[in-house]
C-alpha cells in the first residue's frame, strides 16, 4: 500500500493471487475512503480536475467499445467521459476530495458543505460551478483566472498548491494504467492518505486506517 504497486505485483511479494490482492486493497480502502478533514482552516484553495472514466474489470454490458490498456478519451476536451473531482486543500496540507456525480453546485456543496466554510478565505478558478458554491454559503472568495500567476497586491492568494496536489495525484494514478471509476473514491482516499501521513509512513498506519484510525481522525 505504502509503494503503490500493481496487484500483480503485490500477490507476487505476497505470495498469493491477483484476485487476493484486490480484495485486501480495497478492503484496507474502504476506510480510508471516507476519512477527510472535518473542517479546513485558513486560506483554502479549491479546484476541480478530471479523470478519464473506466470500466476496468467489467467483462460484459459494455456501454462503449473497450480501450486499450489506461486509454484515451474518444472526443476532445470534457466530455462525458471525464469524471470531474473537486479537490479543496488548506495551507497546512489537509485535503479533502470527492468524485462529483456532475460538476455543479449541489455536487460541490454536498462535497466540501461544512468542510469550507465562511470563516475560510477560499481561493478558485472562476468556475461556474464551485463560484456559485462559494457565494451560496457566504464565503470570502478570490477568483484567480490565471493559475500560477496571483495579483502581485495579494501574493497569499492563489490555487498553486492544490493544482500541484492535482498533478501528483494523476502521476501516481498513471501507475494503474487506468483506474475503475466505481474504484475511484478508493483510490483519492489512498492518495491523500499518502499525503497526509508524508514521507515518514509507516505499514502500522496503513493498518490503523483499514480500522477506522486514519490520519484525520
Amino acid at each position: 500500500m505504502i509503494d503503490g504497486i500493481s496487484l500483480a505485483k503485490a500477490a507476487k511479494r505476497c505470495g498469493g493471487d491477483d484476485t487476493t490482492a484486490f480484495r485486501w486493497r480495497h478492503r484496507f480502502l474502504a476506510s480510508l475512503a471516507a476519512d477527510k478533514p472535518g473542517a479546513l482552516f485558513g486560506i483554502v484553495e479549491g479546484d476541480e480536475t478530471f479523470i478519464l472514466q473506466s470500466f476496468k474489470g467489467r467483462r460484459s454490458c459494455m456501454p462503449r467499445k473497450a480501450r486499450k490498456r489506461g486509454g484515451k478519451s474518444a472526443k476532445r476536451g470534457l466530455s462525458a467521459e471525464q469524471i470531474p473531482v473537486i479537490v479543496a486543500r488548506d495551507r497546512h496540507g489537509a485535503t479533502t476530495d470527492a468524485v462529483l456525480p456532475r460538476l455543479n453546485r449541489v455536487s460541490i456543496t454536498a462535497a466540501l458543505g461544512g468542510v469550507v466554510t465562511s470563516a475560510n478565505e477560499f481561493c478558485c478558478d472562476g468556475g461556474t460551478a464551485i463560484v456559485a458554491f462559494a457565494r451560496k454559503a457566504g464565503i470570502p472568495t478570490h477568483i484567480l483566472p490565471m493559475p500560477g500567476k496571483p495579483n502581485p497586491q495579494a501574493p497569499n492568494f492563489h490555487i498553486n498548491n492544490v493544482n500541484a496536489c492535482h498533478s501528483r495525484l494523476k502521476e501516481w494514478l498513471r501507475r494503474f494504467h487506468g483506474v475503475a471509476t466505481k474504484n475511484l473514491s478508493n483510490y483519492l482516499g489512498w492518495r491523500r492518505t499518502l499525503e497526509a501521513l508524508g514521507p515518514t509512513v509507516l505499514p502500522d498506519d496503513f493498518i490503523f486506517g483499514a480500522i477506522g484510525f486514519g490520519p484525520y481522525q
